[in-house]
């Protein structure tokens, strides 16, 4: 019996043992996700190929990641450092990357002091090759004034996006009317053709002031934030409005009235908001970035969101899916607060498996 006994044991263990891997697999690749994903702010995600690529600000320079997973970042590199001298020397902000041509362009804010911010001004970088993490040259800053022949007249520019519509390239960004000598100043959102990535062509136009109820009524109107969301021939540009340091901040949306319509002609645009804030649990969503799931079956909408209800920039990063309404318009939903589980992105734990396979 003793050795019967053993053996019965032995031969259980064994079978506890070849059961156990596929079991703490099952258990390791979580099917659900919290938010928020990480710290930081204005968070800008791109979709290229099989990858997510992210990029962000952080020690007074840019960085980027890439990642199979949209809710996992990958490891970080930074790619550009503010240079000790010159216009771009301090406060670099919400950077955004973009694959154009055969090379990476990040077009980013900075100035050569602040506080107060009034020297911001965008700047775009150029990859050597193209892979994300090549090295960069920088294209020089963007003549985002009145006068094109006159660069020393530029205005203040941050939150720039570029998109191309009917074969022509385009920027989108906040801006002042004029150059002030105070940062409590409206912004507004300017559009103007590109000859190529790094140079604007023609003059700028003025697309959307701060003046409808819902983007007004705080101690400083703005527009900022465009980020432009195609579907279907329709194209939205989905931006952010009232502050963005008080929990009001949300987003407002301006769609091109027909495919045809010229983005040139403010008369082109309709705009309509808020399409997305916050309530009483999530608070000042606001800088959205789109992608696609990793099997391309899903919308998503990546945000910024207050920690608190207090005025401030202590922020972090979110993401939802989102659907489209019958009349072919985004909804956006309701903010999801934070911890509550969400379904991760279709197909990302196909990956997260197969790797763990491998």
């Amino acid at each position: 019996m003793g050795f019967r006994l053993l053996y019965l044991v032995i031969g259980s263990l064994m079978l506890l043992g070849h059961s156990e891997p596929d079991a703490a697999s099952k258990q390791d690749v979580k099917n659900t996700f919290t938010n928020p994903v990480w710290e930081g702010a204005d968070p800008w995600i791109l979709q290229q190929g099989d990858e997510y690529v992210y990029c962000f600000s952080a020690n007074n320079g840019i960085s980027v990641s890439r990642s199979k997973l949209l809710t996992q970042r990958g490891e970080n590199r930074k790619i550009w450092s503010a240079p000790k001298t010159g216009w771009n020397k301090s406060c670099v902000w919400a950077p955004e990357i973009h694959f154009i041509e055969g090379h990476w362009y990040v077009y980013y804010a900075a100035g050569e002091s602040g506080p107060p911010f009034i020297h911001q001004r965008t700047g775009v970088l150029r990859s050597k090759t193209a892979d994300v993490f090549s090295e960069y040259e920088d294209m020089g800053m963007l003549n985002t004034g009145d006068d094109p022949s006159d660069i020393s007249k530029n205005v203040w520019a941050i939150d720039m996006t570029v998109f191309e519509h009917r074969g022509k390239l385009y920027a989108l960004w906040s801006g002042w009317l004029k150059q002030m000598d105070t940062d409590a100043t409206p912004q507004h959102l300017f559009i103007q053709e590109m000859e190529n990535p790094y140079t604007l062509k023609g003059k700028r136009v003025l697309l959307s002031s701060p003046e409808e109820s819902w983007e007004t009524g705080g101690p400083l109107n703005l527009n900022e934030g465009p980020q432009v969301l195609m579907r279907n021939d329709r194209v939205f540009i989905v931006y952010s409005c009232r502050e963005s340091w008080l929990k009001e901040y949300r987003q407002g949306m301006l769609e091109l009235k027909s495919a045809d319509a010229d983005p040139l002609n403010p008369e082109s645009w309709k705009k309509q908001g808020p399409v997305f804030e916050g309530n009483q649990a999530v608070h000042g969503v606001g800088h959205v970035s789109f992608v696609k799931s990793p099997d391309r079956s899903e919308d998503w909408i990546i945000y910024h969101s207050k920690k608190g209800t207090e005025p401030g920039w202590n922020r972090d990063v979110r993401m939802q899916p989102f659907t489209w309404n019958t009349d072919g318009t985004p909804n956006f939903g309701e903010a999801v607060k934070a911890g509550e589980p969400l379904k991760r992105p279709s197909g990302e734990m196909e990956i997260e498996k197969a790797k763990k396979n491998e």
